[in-house]
């Protein structure tokens, strides 16, 4: 489909821009155990991207418990500790290099925007490869990470774009929940994705592609 000519562009980190998606899976179980709270891994995987403190109120009401802000937020640190032992070697995924350059070229503003807290993010951007450093809004700038639009939102206020005028590209459903509240152009990519094409695409995503190859030919 023609996609309307972006004034600006946000990123997902995790399972967009690099391939953690698996290792995020792994650091949110071992916290859950710590906190003798079952977690089914194929469940956590639809829950990446979210705001982790929703993330850890999800997963212990499905095990009958009622945790509070200060347990949320505990477990959220905790995990983001496990994920900083396990995130050693973060890979780029294909594409990212050609798509900024292509990006760049065309004078098109871009910044990441991730619910990540600001100390999980600089492995991960480290491992890009950039020659400049990127604008980054993470989980630690506002109150409600994704799904809530906020995050994305200050991202194109940052990049002094209106949000109508913006992409957002992204690896989960709650990307593409978070655009669509934030009045932005979703897109899916599904290379470092937990999910599939049908999902994001149910989730009303404008267009889903295989890698950030594919949106290089969607540029004006």
């Amino acid at each position: 489909m023609r996609l309307p000519a972006p004034a600006g562009a946000l990123f997902d980190l995790d399972g967009t821009l690099v391939d953690t998606v698996r290792t995020r899976i792994e650091a949110w179980a071992r916290v859950f155990t710590e906190y003798d709270l079952p977690a089914d891994r194929d469940r956590l995987a639809t829950l990446i991207g979210v705001d982790g403190k929703r993330l850890s109120r999800e997963i212990a009401a499905l095990a009958g418990r009622t945790i509070d802000d200060d347990l949320a937020e505990a477990i959220d640190e905790r995990c983001g500790e496990i994920y900083e032992t396990l995130n050693i070697d973060p890979r780029r995924l294909p594409g990212v290099t050609e798509l900024v350059a292509a990006i760049e070229e065309r004078s098109i503003p871009w910044a990441i925007a991730t619910s990540s807290r600001s100390e999980q993010v600089r492995g991960s951007v480290q491992a890009l490869g950039l020659a400049n450093e990127p604008t980054i809004v993470d989980g630690s700038h506002v109150e409600h990470a994704k799904p809530e639009p906020d995050l994305l939102l200050l991202g194109a206020q940052r990049l002094g774009v209106r949000p109508e005028r913006c992409w957002y590209v992204g690896d989960s459903t709650w990307d593409v929940v978070a655009a669509i509240a934030a009045g932005m152009v979703p897109i899916g990519v599904i290379a470092g994705s937990a999910v599939g094409e049908s999902t994001l695409r149910g989730a009303g995503a404008a267009l889903v592609v295989e890698t950030l190859h594919d949106l290089i030919g969607r540029l004006p």
